[in-house]
């Protein structure tokens, strides 16, 4: 079998795209080989770095345009796509291109708060706020529309009446490093 490889597309500081680096670093069949962020600041690309991945910045305009985005990931012979902390819905063009090929993880159990503008501390604020006693994390496939897709796995975690959304996040934190890189890996051996 050749080697899957796999581009990691984050916004922010970049922990789930660090546990995937971790878990893959070695691996026989498959590899982190590009994180891609629409922010130059994130903490995400120093990881990377770290991690010996290359890595590669882009803005709005060519995120929507696409030949730089589609250049950078032919490129590095790139075969998955994995969301971690990226909050920009996909275009078609990555759609069509990676047909059944982008994953994503949501912080919270899908369909319950999810959609546009549903991300980090506000999924969990919108948790406490509902009372819900449990939340936890989807792990899906990407469609045209935000945390929509077919969902591969779940994970939940129990809520207590008095925790923060701090202490609700520190929860699905643990379980998304726990989960997502062994989740990735079924996805793309395809078990």
């Amino acid at each position: 079998m050749k080697k899957a490889r796999i581009a990691i597309f984050a916004s922010g500081n970049g922990t789930n795209a660090e546990s995937i680096m971790q878990y893959f670093q070695g691996h026989t069949d498959i590899e982190v080989s590009l994180l891609l962020s629409n922010n130059a600041e994130a903490l995400a690309l120093k990881r990377a770095t770290d991690h010996h991945v290359s890595t590669f910045v882009f803005n709005r305009e060519e995120f929507k345009e696409g030949i730089s985005i589609l250049a950078a990931l032919q490129e590095n012979n790139i075969t998955h796509l994995v969301l971690a902390g990226f909050l920009w819905l996909i275009p078609p063009y990555l759609l069509t291109t990676y047909r059944d090929k982008i994953i994503n993880i949501h912080p919270a159990l899908l369909p319950k708060h999810g959609g546009k503008g549903m991300y980090g501390i506000k999924v969990h604020e919108a948790v406490k706020l509902s009372g819900d006693t449990e939340t936890g994390i989807t792990i899906h496939m990407v469609d045209e529309e935000y945390d929509k897709g077919k969902v591969l796995f779940q994970a939940s975690c129990g809520v207590e009446k008095d925790y923060s959304a701090a202490q609700i996040a520190e929860c699905v934190h643990s379980l998304e490093h726990k989960h997502y890189p062994e989740v990735i890996e079924r996805w793309v051996l395809g078990l």
